[in-house]
């Protein structure tokens, strides 16, 4: 039985696409492990899969000035060295890393132990994780055509990003039961991330007095997000973060409002889910939100409604243009060429694992 260890942490959307290939890993007999940091959220995702997982240490690699920068640097030498025991011992036939900084010393210690290693990035332009990840890398894994010609030429692959096969399941009578909504009245989901998004979050729940006079919103608010003030407002439905029920919660949307991750507009292009896309700004980020939108906007899949812009006005005005030509947006999705992204995937880690 050949062994793999999946490594990915700080964000649901590092960890979800290791999620997306773990029936296709069981089918081909792989013995799995999952490597990430003591407490991240990768660590409650994957506690419902039944794979050990090994917790090391890790810091985060900044760009601006930071006190932390000081003391993260020995954080990532110590999660190196734990890493690099637990890789001996386990001695995996190949490691695949869906990035996040947890993924860098994980990485880097199973090259020292000639392990292939197999990465994916999600943006359109690679993060600063996996650009130190990416000289070692033996197959670098991405989404966007765009992002080929920035990846060494004899290590690119343009493969999609790992869809779970659950979420194309969902039971729409169940998401309204869950959500105590009728059947008569059609939903917006509003989904900010997993850990949530602060001024999408205010936008909408300003807006909701006007949106719920001809929506139901579900709304997926992030960890420590609820609005007490909100819990009992008919047709208005909080939840930190969902599991197993995201499918319903899919399959019940008629619209979505959803920040411009990779994974998260991979799966609304899967679902073919009519959305407004509200990017990260580049203020707080590193813009690869923004490029996301636009090409998913410029593709006819999104309208995009940047942050900077962003009032009650125009998010209602967004969310009616969007409803009332939901049909069109829904249609072009669908001619979209989906690649088999578990498959290829797949191939490459067996070619890897061999």
């Amino acid at each position: 039985m050949k062994k793999i260890v999946l490594t990915g942490g700080g964000t649901a959307g590092h960890v979800t696409p290791n999620i997306a290939l773990l029936p296709a890993l069981k089918e081909a007999g792989y013995e799995i492990a999952y490597v990430g940091s003591y407490d991240g959220i990768e660590k409650k995702l994957i506690g419902d899969f039944d794979i050990p997982y090994t917790g090391i240490s890790t810091g985060k690699f900044r760009r601006y000035l930071d006190i932390k920068n000081l003391t993260d640097p020995f954080r990532v030498i110590k999660g190196y060295r734990e890493a690099r025991k637990y890789l001996k011992e386990y001695a995996p036939d190949v490691v695949f890393s869906k990035g996040g900084f947890v993924s860098v010393p994980v990485v880097r210690a199973a090259h020292s132990l000639k392990i292939p290693c197999i990465i994916h990035e999600s943006d359109m332009t690679p993060g600063l994780a996996n650009k130190l990840c990416i000289p070692v890398a033996h197959k670098v894994c991405c989404n966007f055509p765009e992002t080929l010609k920035l990846l060494p030429e004899e290590k690119a692959v343009l493969t999609g990003s790992p869809i779970r096969k659950e979420l194309t399941q969902g039971n729409k009578i169940a998401g309204l039961d869950m959500c105590g909504f009728t059947g008569n009245k059609p939903v917006i989901m509003v989904i900010g991330g997993s850990l949530g998004a602060n001024n999408v979050n205010k936008a909408v729940r300003d807006a909701l007095p006007q949106l719920l006079e001809d929506f139901q919103v579900v709304h997926l608010c992030g960890k420590d997000k609820v609005d007490n003030l909100l819990l009992n407002t008919p047709g208005y439905k909080q939840f930190e973060y969902v599991k197993a029920e995201l499918k319903d919660l899919f399959a019940m949307a008629d619209i979505v409002i959803s920040r411009a991750g990779a994974n998260a507009i991979c799966e609304l292009l899967a679902l073919k889910k009519p959305n407004i896309l509200i990017p990260l700004p580049a203020a707080s980020s590193r813009g690869d939100q923004i490029l996301n939108a636009k090409s998913f906007e410029s593709q006819g899949f999104s309208i995009v409604v940047d942050e900077e812009v962003l009032t009650t006005k125009l998010l209602l005005d967004k969310v009616q243009e969007l409803y009332f030509n939901r049909q069109t947006y829904a249609d072009t999705m669908s001619k979209s060429s989906q690649m088999d992204s578990i498959a290829t995937i797949m191939n490459l880690i067996n070619d890897a694992a061999n």
